[in-house]
């Protein structure tokens, strides 16, 4: 049984993309991505703003999520992260 939290993430990159991924140490990896060494994707859109995660138990659950949202059109993932601010702020 695992004891490790992983995470699905979405970051803003500085040119107004979404970028997501995965991890098991969220701060970090938000770290790496604005210090140059995370994706090659966020590399050159430095800095990046977490603007959404999600906790799962499982690496799989994190990973369906990822691929999930990856497969959504921009407006659909405006929707989704805006829902999410919606409900975290209110």
């Amino acid at each position: 049984m695992e004891n490790t939290n992983h995470y699905f993430y979405v970051l803003e990159c500085n040119d107004g993309s979404y970028y997501a991924g995965y991890t098991v140490d969220l701060k970090q990896r938000v770290k790496k991505h604005n210090d140059g060494r995370g994706a090659k994707y966020t590399r050159g859109r430095t800095p990046v703003k977490l603007l959404y995660s999600e906790m799962y138990e499982t690496k799989s659950e994190a990973l369906k999520k990822e691929i999930s949202f990856k497969k959504l059109p921009r407006k659909a993932k405006e929707k989704y992260i805006n829902e999410y601010r919606s409900n975290t702020e209110g």
